[in-house]
C-alpha cells in the first residue's frame, strides 16, 4: 500500500467511526421518543440506511477544530449532528417521490415509498424534518445556542435554501439551463446545508466570529465541489457503485454542471472549489487536517 492510498484508508476508518458514533445517537434518540410503530420503522429503515453521515461528521469536526483542547465530549455537537442528518435523510426520501425525481434506489435500498408505499414515505420525511427542531430545541444545554442552531438549519433547509434549490432544480429539467442556473441550483440544494454544518460545529464549540466565518466558507466551498462531483458520477459510476440509480440526470434532462459546461470543465471547476475550501483553513493550521482530508476525499471519490 501507498503513502498516499494509507492516508485514505485511515480517513475512511475514521469517517466509519464517526458514521457508528451518529447512527448511536439517532438510535438514542429515537429511543427515547413515543413514535407511532409503523412510522418509527420507516423512519429507523431510511434514518440507517448505509450512508457515510458527511454532513453530522463535518458538524462533529468543526467542533473539534475550534474547541479547547481540554473541553472533552460536546454533547451539544452530537446533538446538531443528529439534527441535519435528519433533515438530509428527509430531503432524500422526498427528493425519491415519484413527484419529484421518481427514484427505486437509495443508499443501496428500495427508497422509502418503495419499501413502503408513498403515503407513509410522505409522514416520515415530515417526522424527521420536525423532529430534528424538537431535539435542537429540548436537548441543547443552552437557549441561546439553542436558538442560533435552529436558526442556522432552518435557514438552510427552508425557502430560501435547500427547499428554493429544489424548486430550481425541478423547474429547469428540460431546459437547456446556463452557468448561472446551475450555479444557483448547487448553492441552495446542497452547498447551504454543507455550511450549515460546519456552522453548526463552529457554533457548539464556541467559535470566534471570524473562526465561524472560515469554516462557513469552508462548508459553502466545500458543498459545491461535493455537489459538482455527484453530478459527475451520475454520468461516470455505476448503480451499484453510487448505491442509487446512475445516469438519471441525464435522463431527466438535469440542470447539472457536465451538462451545461462540459465534463472537462466540471471537473477544473470541481478542483478550484476543493482549493478554496482548503484555503479557507489556514488560519486552523495543523488543527484542520482532518477538515483538509474531507475536501480531498470528496473530491476524489467513487460513490
Amino acid at each position: 500500500m501507498s503513502a498516499i492510498e494509507a492516508v485514505e484508508s485511515d480517513f475512511d476508518t475514521l469517517l466509519r467511526k464517526q458514521a457508528q458514533f451518529i447512527n448511536y445517537v439517532l438510535k438514542q434518540l429515537l429511543s427515547s421518543r413515543q413514535i407511532n410503530d409503523h412510522l418509527k420503522e420507516a423512519m429507523s429503515y431510511t434514518l440507517f440506511a448505509p450512508g457515510k453521515r458527511i454532513r453530522s461528521a463535518l458538524v462533529l469536526w468543526c467542533c473539534e477544530v475550534v474547541s479547547k483542547p481540554s473541553a472533552g465530549i460536546n454533547r451539544n455537537a452530537q446533538i446538531a449532528a443528529a439534527a441535519i442528518e435528519m433533515v438530509h435523510t428527509y430531503s432524500l426520501i422526498h427528493d425519491d417521490l415519484p413527484a419529484i425525481d421518481n427514484d427505486d434506489l437509495r443508499r443501496g435500498l428500495p427508497t422509502c415509498h418503495k419499501a413502503f408505499d408513498e403515503a407513509t414515505a410522505i409522514l416520515t420525511g415530515d417526522a424527521l424534518l420536525t423532529l430534528a427542531f424538537e431535539i435542537l430545541a429540548k436537548e441543547i444545554d443552552d437557549p441561546a445556542i439553542a436558538a442560533r442552531l435552529i436558526s442556522e438549519l432552518a435557514e438552510a433547509a427552508g425557502p430560501s435554501g435547500m427547499v428554493a434549490g429544489q424548486m430550481a432544480d425541478l423547474k429547469a429539467e428540460g431546459n437547456t439551463g446556463n452557468e448561472e442556473i446551475v450555479q444557483y441550483i448547487h448553492l441552495n440544494k446542497t452547498a447551504k446545508m454543507f455550511r450549515c454544518a460546519a456552522a453548526m460545529g463552529a457554533i457548539c464549540g464556541g467559535a470566534g466570529k471570524k473562526e465561524y466565518e472560515c469554516l462557513c466558507e469552508y462548508g459553502l466551498k466545500l458543498g459545491l465541489g461535493f455537489q459538482i462531483a455527484d453530478d459527475i458520477l451520475d454520468v461516470t459510476g455505476s448503480s451499484e457503485q453510487l448505491g442509487k440509480t446512475a445516469g438519471k440526470d441525464a435522463r431527466a434532462a438535469k440542470c447539472t454542471y457536465p451538462a451545461v459546461v462540459g465534463m472537462k470543465k466540471a471537473k477544473e471547476l470541481e478542483r478550484r472549489l476543493t482549493d478554496e475550501a482548503l484555503a479557507a483553513l489556514k488560519p486552523f493550521d495543523k488543527k484542520a487536517d482532518i477538515l483538509c482530508q474531507l475536501a480531498m476525499a470528496l473530491t476524489e471519490r467513487t460513490k
